[in-house]
């Protein structure tokens, strides 16, 4: 379960988020839309323990998200409008890179199914700076989902 309580992030006068409350139980979807500039994607970097909130609580789990960012982040999968891939490594070595970041035994497997599932398996010695913008949210939505994380951000 996710619960976030009176989250605010401000730079400087301004406030991206203000007051932010909501709990999402386990298996629940939420889609956050709005115009440029509403806060999602401040949020979404909060959430993936990316950017600090200036006040409120978040809790995965009951656990405070602050003081267990590494245990947490283990359990997130993020896919945003950069890919986090590097672009000089095969698709195959850049979910290698990551298998090593979360720690996956033996992780062979696991990497040469997710290049399946999203298509890519046919294209895993190729350079991700020859893939098309397509390809490498493909390749991202593989490296994301690798750990098979608990939350998926998207």
């Amino acid at each position: 379960m996710v619960q976030v309580q009176g989250l605010i992030k401000s730079f400087g006068t301004f406030y991206a988020l203000r007051g932010i409350d909501l709990e999402l139980p386990r298996g629940l979807f939420l889609s956050i839309f709005g115009p440029n500039g509403a806060g999602k994607s401040t949020f979404i970097r909060i959430l993936s323990t990316l950017s600090r909130p200036s006040s409120g609580k978040i809790l995965i789990d009951g656990k405070p998200l602050l003081e267990n960012a590494e245990e947490i982040r283990q359990r997130l999968g993020v896919i945003a409008h950069a890919t986090y891939l590097y672009d000089e490594l095969t698709a195959m070595e850049n979910l290698q890179f990551y298998a090593r970041l979360y720690n996956l035994p033996n992780p062979t497997d696991r990497i040469h199914q997710a290049l399946s599932e999203v298509g890519l398996e046919a294209r895993k010695h190729d350079l991700v700076r020859t893939f098309s913008r397509g390809m490498q949210q493909r390749l991202s939505i593989a490296r994301a989902m690798l750990h098979e994380p608990d939350i998926l951000l998207l």
